[in-house]
């Protein structure tokens, strides 16, 4: 990918160019060769969690002490982005164990749940999810219904989770449940465990290479040095979404970027009427709104991780990062799928898997219309829920 229209590179580090680089040759050997046919399948790419790890792409802003890479918000946001253009299944994958599993055993976890999991987590050794969204309640996370009661020696937990990516093949979960005294507390379940049990979701049209599924639990006790310490609120998972949906407001980018170089390079080489289809104006209209929206959505994230860097990034600034670019890549993917015809469709081309991957995108970490009430909220200081 080279699409660089306001030469945003020159706000870039070498150090962020060489990482970006890092990331894209590794989708480009590992990722895009078999991607297609692990789609077709609906299996997920074998391996994928260790090779992550080994390019430092789980946890990157993670210490090094406890075995992240020590990375800015941004090198997080170009590894998100590189990911995504060879498939969202990729990205989600990385952005879980990243934001929504190390994220909070590092930011509320015992010195003991660090130095424990997260050097396991950052090399792929070890598998996680999140467990958050419930059967009864998706954009409401304060109504949920997964409980802990204290039995002195230990938690009993029970409820169950839907919509888990990873959660079939994880090692552990970093799970939010309430207390008897209504608290939020996050607990990390661990595979083995009697009475968690985590049934695959079937049937996919999205994200159709990587694993969903449901976390079932039915009285199992958790030990009390798996709950975290450190937060008894929502502010806890919410936290955790903030730091994936950033992620997801760079990675589309990829995504899109990949529709749209794809489709510039076809309309280049495709003859009709004797002459590149590239010539015709309905064609540069796409093209050009493609570059124009690609490179919106660049500066809102460079702007975005400059925030973040500086602990300033608020979470409705995020939420209007997510569903703008969100909107804007799943918008390519289908206007793009145009430019080439019926060539669109099949799987020599990216634009349907894009496309089809991102009804999940725009959908989870907060859907379209719930990050615009968000904004609403912001801008009025009136709650629309």
């Amino acid at each position: 990918m080279a699409t660089d229209y306001y030469q945003i590179d020159e706000l870039l580090t070498e150090e962020h160019k060489l990482i970006r680089q890092s990331v894209r040759d590794f989708v480009n050997q590992e990722i895009k060769p078999v991607i297609d046919e692990m789609a077709h399948k609906h299996k997920d790419i074998p391996g994928l969690m260790p090779k992550l790890g080994a390019i430092g792409a789980l946890g990157p802003y993670i210490p090094e002490e406890y075995g992240g890479a020590g990375l800015d918000q941004i090198s997080y946001g170009l590894i998100m982005q590189e990911l995504e253009a060879g498939d969202s299944a990729v990205r989600s994958s990385a952005s879980v164990q990243s934001s929504l599993v190390m994220f909070p055993i590092y930011s509320f976890g015992s010195e003991e749940q660090k130095r424990k999991y997260l050097p396991q987590l950052a090399s792929g050794e070890m598998i996680g999810c999140f467990g958050l969204t419930e059967p009864n309640h998706g954009s409401n996370p304060a109504g949920m219904e997964t409980r802990i009661v204290d039995k002195g020696s230990h938690f009993l937990l029970n409820g169950a989770k839907m919509w888990i990516t990873n959660s079939p093949i994880a090692d552990i979960a970093v799970v939010w449940a309430r207390d008897e005294e209504g608290k939020v507390r996050g607990v990390i379940v661990e595979r083995g465990m009697d009475g968690f049990t985590t049934p695959e979701t079937h049937n996919k049209w999205s994200l159709r290479a990587s694993k969903t599924g449901e976390l079932v639990f039915e009285n199992v006790e958790i030990p009390k040095e798996n709950v975290l310490p450190a937060v008894q609120s929502l502010r806890g998972p919410l936290s955790c979404l903030n730091s994936a949906r950033y992620g997801i407001s760079w990675g589309v980018i990829g995504a899109a970027i990949d529709c749209y170089e794809t489709a510039l390079k076809y309309a280049q080489e495709r003859q009709q009427f004797g002459k590149p289809i590239a010539s015709f104006q309905l064609q540069q209209k796409k093209l050009a709104e493609f570059v124009t929206e690609i490179t919106k959505a660049q500066l809102l994230c460079w702007r975005l991780g400059t925030l973040k860097n500086e602990d300033k990034a608020t979470p409705a600034q995020i939420s209007m990062a997510k569903r703008n670019n969100v909107k804007m890549a799943i918008d390519i993917a289908r206007e793009s799928r145009q430019i080439m015809g019926g060539m669109g469709i099949v799987g020599d081309y990216p634009m349907m898997r894009h496309a089809a991957n991102l009804e999940s995108v725009i959908t989870y970490e907060g859907t379209h219309d719930v990050h615009l009430l968000i904004t609403g909220h912001d801008i009025t200081g009136i709650n629309a829920f």
